[in-house]
């Protein structure tokens, strides 16, 4: 497989993890506190990431060098998800799932910003038809429903969570240095879950965690490993092989893959007229998939 075709794996099997986390944190997402359990997952997953280094590549000194990007890092992913709680508190998860839409657009522009990354028409054709694929989807091809949609204050907070995590993607090219994914993780997680400690070391404390319900902790240790430490090391992997907007563009995938997720916990299947919606986000990566890519160096800003 050439570096381009391991990237968009990667950001398949990533899609499938972060969908799962939608399932299951919608389960526990009332039950702890949102800077409580971001801390407990980046603290989780930093452990297995280290492991997992420590088993492979190995943490070289050199990658200790100028910790300042791990904590840049690690702050805008953090960011990211306890914004995304605190959203979902007012936001009804329809509206904040077309929220997250919106993230493949911004890191575009992100990407450009940063990397000078330049998005040709065959891209912005491909997001255009991935995010009318996945607000059908979220939707369920439900006219009125779309007609409806009011923009409240879990959205925006939920907006600016989205924003930290588009700027996050491009930003790992940026300051990566060389050093493998695994070990790049690890040095963000750790600084993430510092930063997330000592903000919100008042809810870490009131916190009873021996006396939590067990679907808690089947909840956080889900979303500790794989959507955050490996869903962690799969998007640093693919930033550092695609350009950021077409790592942002499996984020259409989420609702395709929410409803499986769904029905395999149990709820009913969804209209056939929705699966037009994942046709789309399916044709969207297509058109991506199609785009030619060269190989190019993983240390170097690419132009697609």
């Amino acid at each position: 497989m050439t570096p381009q075709a391991q990237g968009h794996l990667a950001m398949l099997v990533f899609s499938a993890l972060v969908a799962g986390s939608f399932s299951l944190g919608s389960l526990i997402a009332n039950q702890i506190a949102p800077e409580a359990i971001t801390a407990a997952r980046f603290l989780i997953a930093s452990v297995v990431i280290g492991v997992a280094a420590g088993m492979t590549t190995g943490l070289p000194r050199s990658a200790a060098k100028a910790p300042w990007r791990y904590v840049v890092l690690g702050g805008l992913f953090a960011s990211y998800f306890v914004l995304m709680f605190h959203g979902l508190k007012t936001a009804p998860p329809v509206s904040a799932a077309a929220v997250f839409t919106l993230t493949p657009v911004l890191s575009a522009v992100a990407g450009w910003v940063l990397l000078r990354q330049i998005t040709t028409p065959r891209m912005a054709l491909a997001l255009t038809v991935g995010a009318v694929g996945a607000l059908w989807v979220i939707f369920r091809a439900d006219w009125q429903a779309f007609v409806a949609f009011e923009i409240g204050g879990g959205e925006i907070i939920y907006f600016w969570g989205c924003v930290a995590h588009a700027i996050y993607t491009p930003m790992v090219r940026k300051l990566n240095r060389g050093e493998p994914a695994v070990v790049f993780t690890f040095g963000t997680l750790v600084a993430g879950c510092v930063l997330l400690t000592l903000y919100g070391w008042s809810d870490i404390r009131a916190t009873d965690w021996t006396n939590l319900p067990l679907i808690v902790w089947v909840g956080l240790l889900y979303v500790s490993i794989f959507a955050t430490a490996v869903s962690f090391v799969l998007v640093q992997f693919a930033a550092l092989r695609l350009p950021s907007a077409k790592v942002m563009a499996y984020t259409y995938l989420t609702p395709s893959w929410v409803i499986l997720w769904e029905v395999g916990l149990g709820q009913q299947w969804p209209t056939l007229i929705v699966f037009v919606g994942a046709l789309l986000t399916v044709i969207a990566l297509v058109l991506l998939l199609k785009s030619h890519d060269q190989p190019r160096p993983a240390a170097e800003p690419v132009q697609d």
